[in-house]
């Protein structure tokens, strides 16, 4: 047992070094980047989201994050796992949702969703993707290295991560594929909010900015009983840009 956990601490160790190292990921405080975010999911909850770009922002060591614009040129979200709300730019709030997790009891795939629903899941969605794979090391996170997956003649290596409840993402039990580079390929979860639909991330087109790597094109799509993503299902697109840690 002990000789696992020696490894999944080296596997996980070389992963954050690939993609920038602990040290480098410490000594920023935040992350700027432009998404363009489109998909079937918004359609199914009657929130269709345009190709608007917005500007997001996420802080690397707590749970906080915003996007601009969100309604209106001059509102903004802003997002902690306790609150939600949408304000202007001045900071007076529009609207505010406290406890926001609990909003979602009862939801499936194509439950409604208002302003706040949508905020809130675009708010700790963002944040897990900007954080990783640096959030795989982080408090009462426990990591083991399961089965290798194939993929089109490649063999990636899959970390399982399980969060603690003082964390807000998809689901508590999520996978990590990384190729022979170390570089996050897949992402798989439950998306919780949504009556827990089983979702395989593609990511790609990685880059290197300020000496962080990550993917600038993830598509999510609904994962199939052979663990295989549904191509003709894809509900969640994303294109990020611009990308800047501070």
């Amino acid at each position: 047992m002990k000789e696992g956990v020696v490894h999944v601490d080296q596997l996980l160790a070389e992963v954050i070094d690939a993609h920038g190292g602990m040290d480098r990921w410490t000594a920023y405080q935040k992350v700027e980047a432009s998404f363009v975010s489109v998909g079937g999911l918004f359609a199914l909850k009657g929130s269709i989201q345009d190709s608007t770009p917005r500007q997001v922002t996420v802080w690397l060591h707590e749970q906080r994050g915003s996007m601009l614009p969100y309604g209106a040129p001059d509102q903004r979200t802003m997002y902690t796992p306790d609150r939600i709300a949408i304000e202007k730019v001045d900071g007076t709030v529009v609207s505010e949702r406290l406890a926001p997790r609990d909003s979602f009891a009862g939801h499936q795939m194509d439950t409604p969703w208002d302003a706040l629903h949508r905020a809130y899941f675009s708010g700790y969605a963002r944040w897990t993707y900007l954080t990783t794979p640096f959030l795989l090391a982080g408090d009462g996170v426990h990591v083991e290295e399961t089965e290798p997956w194939k993929e089109d003649g490649e063999t990636w290596r899959v970390l399982r991560a399980w969060f603690p409840g003082s964390v807000e993402t998809h689901s508590r039990v999520q996978d990590f594929f990384f190729d022979d580079s170390l570089m996050l390929r897949r992402h798989d979860y439950q998306v919780n909010v949504a009556g827990g639909f089983p979702a395989a991330q593609l990511t790609s087109e990685h880059v290197s900015v300020d000496g962080i790597s990550l993917p600038t094109k993830r598509r999510a799509y609904t994962r199939g009983p052979d663990r295989r993503p549904i191509l003709d299902l894809l509900m969640v697109a994303m294109d990020i840009s611009d990308v800047k840690f501070i």
